[in-house]
């Protein structure tokens, strides 16, 4: 296990730690040379510990710090990886930064099973044993995005005695509705990121991995297996999850038990993460025991914020005050941070004291026949039609008188039939400036992302009565209920929360698609570590797998039903300024 001082900091490469079955994973850990115990923040992930943020992610990394020259200044950047923190940005600020390849990935041995309850409690012995160690003051949190924000949700639900605090930055929270299932639709993210990660650092790929810039080593172990052997060490992640339609155990017990989460957390999500973070972020916050909690949400991709001078400031802050106890206001910081976001792709910073915003005026728009978007429903009753695997329609309301904002969750009552026995509904909040172009704003993965989408399977609208609100319904997914070919049925279409003020003289829309949303531009370029997903308005998060929705069971008629008894509707979160 060698040790050595660079760049100010004392770094130990592959320290062992030792799991309850005999395993032991590898990590790298950087503190301050100073004897003086510190506290530790630690990330646990499949993405090689020792890969460095340009190598495995050459696309974002360019992007990061041409656009965002905060991020590289101040730091050496020899230690940026992907999702985690740069310990050149906390060593010297009193923290030990810990980085573990889980279990089968990177240099820790193992099989892979993502997510699993294994790898969970191996979570929690890495937070234990750091906390043992002679450097540490005993206390530890975890920082991370992503993986390493998910398996945060998942471990403080367990209640490490020494977890001092989590930083879930953009991470899922339940499996089913955030993560595979949107609306009950498979997702076909999982094939794309399963697929790169074992192809990539899966450990026992020895040369056939990149080699660290730092130590010269192979970022996936020195072992070299056989693709025979390699397979066998992962389980088909895939096929588990194509396995499991409908939310039972499988998801749960890989889904967040907010009712045992009382850490203190600042769960960070993303406006643009619709389809995969987002919803995990907001429902963590709003539903997780802990009485010390906040929500922040802000833009911009993915991996951005959260190595910035504003995402960074914002995490020392509140990791300061519960890891080091410096009294700096932090316990006084309203409960929600956003960033509201404006047409021009710029923000507007604000606190508030809840979410939903308490103020929200919660406003219902009604579909029309003609394509209209309006406040008073149609008199008499009407219908649409579109193809059932099509671009669906769109209803949109006349220019804006005033200027308003949009910040919250929202919701869609359709009333819908169809010619076969289901039918999949894919809903797409929009915004049109005055030469009717579209508001697109760059999203956490895709460059060319709507104002707001949500998901349903017609045959998944059973509702959880006690979990449902009028602006968050809340789907059971735990039976079909098939359509009858033509009969009309109710459905509540959660559409995941959004932010953005929209100008007086801009129109809203709706649009009700039988397939996901697409922007009109065409494909934009997609990133290196996503080259075979074009970026088209929902990046990797597709869903249109062939056995998921065969054309005999979606490929007919969908009929939006307004007016009268059937007035499809729209409900809006509607923010009035502040007094």
């Amino acid at each position: 296990m060698p040790t050595e001082i660079r760049d100010a900091m004392l770094v130990e490469w592959d320290v062992p730690i030792g799991m309850d079955d005999g395993l032991e994973l590898r990590a790298d850990v950087y503190r301050p040379t100073d004897p003086e115990p510190v506290p530790a923040l630690m990330t646990a992930g499949p993405y090689a510990k020792g890969l460095h943020f340009a190598d495995g992610y050459p696309d974002a990394w360019d992007r990061l710090v041409s656009e965002h020259p905060d991020v590289s200044a101040g730091s050496s950047n020899r230690y940026q990886a992907w999702e985690v923190p740069d310990p050149e940005r906390w060593v010297p600020r009193g923290y030990a930064c810990v980085r573990v390849d889980a279990r089968g990935w990177g240099r820790s041995p193992g099989r892979i099973d993502p997510y699993a309850a294994r790898g969970t409690k191996d979570l929690f012995d890495c937070i234990e044993w750091a906390a043992a160690q002679r450097w540490c003051t005993g206390k530890v949190a975890l920082l991370g995005v992503s993986y390493y924000a998910i398996t945060q949700w998942q471990v403080a639900g367990l209640q490490p005695p020494h977890l001092a605090a989590i930083v879930p930055w953009e991470g899922v929270s339940d499996f089913y509705r955030d993560m595979f299932y949107h609306g009950g639709i498979l997702c076909q993210a999982v094939d794309v990121w399963y697929r790169r990660t074992t192809r990539t650092v899966q450990h026992g790929l020895g040369d056939r991995a990149l080699r660290s810039r730092i130590t010269g080593e192979l970022v996936a172990g020195p072992e070299t297996l056989s693709d025979e052997e390699l397979a066998t060490n992962r389980s088909d992640y895939p096929g588990d999850v194509r396995a499991h339609p409908f939310d039972d155990d499988w998801h749960r017990d890989r889904s967040a038990r907010f009712e045992r989460i009382t850490v203190p957390l600042l769960s960070s999500g993303n406006w643009g993460g619709a389809g995969r973070h987002l919803r995990g972020n907001v429902e963590g916050f709003v539903n997780s025991a802990s009485e010390r909690k906040w929500l922040e949400i802000h833009g911009r991709e993915h991996w951005t914020e959260f190595s910035t001078d504003h995402g960074i400031a914002l995490q020392r802050r509140f990791l300061d005050h519960f890891l080091r106890g410096v009294d700096n206001g932090w316990d006084r910081q309203p409960p929600v941070l956003l960033r509201v976001r404006t047409v021009d792709g710029g923000f507007v910073d604000r606190t508030e004291d809840a979410w939903p915003i308490p103020r929200t005026r919660w406003t219902r728009w009604f579909l029309h026949p003609n394509g209209r978007l309006a406040l008073e429903p149609a008199t008499a009753t009407g219908s649409v039609s579109f193809e059932a695997l099509g671009d669906g329609a769109t209803f949109v309301t006349s220019p804006l008188a005033d200027e308003i904002e949009l910040t919250g969750p929202s919701a869609a009552r359709l009333f819908v039939s169809s010619t076969t026995t289901d039918a999949d509904l894919f809903l797409v909040l929009r915004a049109f400036d005055p030469g009717g172009d579209e508001v697109v704003f760059q999203g956490a993965v895709d460059p060319r992302t709507p104002i707001g989408q949500g998901w349903l399977r017609a045959s998944h609208r059973k509702l959880d009565a006690e979990r449902s609100t009028e602006f968050r319904p809340y789907h059971t997914h735990d039976e079909p209920w098939p359509l009858v070919p033509g009969d009309v049925v109710e459905t509540e279409i959660e559409i995941w929360p959004t932010s953005v003020i929209v100008p007086a003289g801009y129109r809203i829309a709706l649009s009700v698609r039988g397939r996901d949303y697409e922007h009109a531009g065409g494909d934009a370029a997609s990133l290196s570590h996503f080259r075979e997903s074009p970026m088209r308005g929902v990046g990797i998060y597709t869903h249109d797998d062939p056995v998921d929705r065969p054309r005999d069971r979606f490929g007919g008629t969908t009929t939006v039903m307004t007016g009268g008894d059937t007035a499809s509707s729209l409900l809006l979160p509607v923010v009035p300024p502040l007094a």
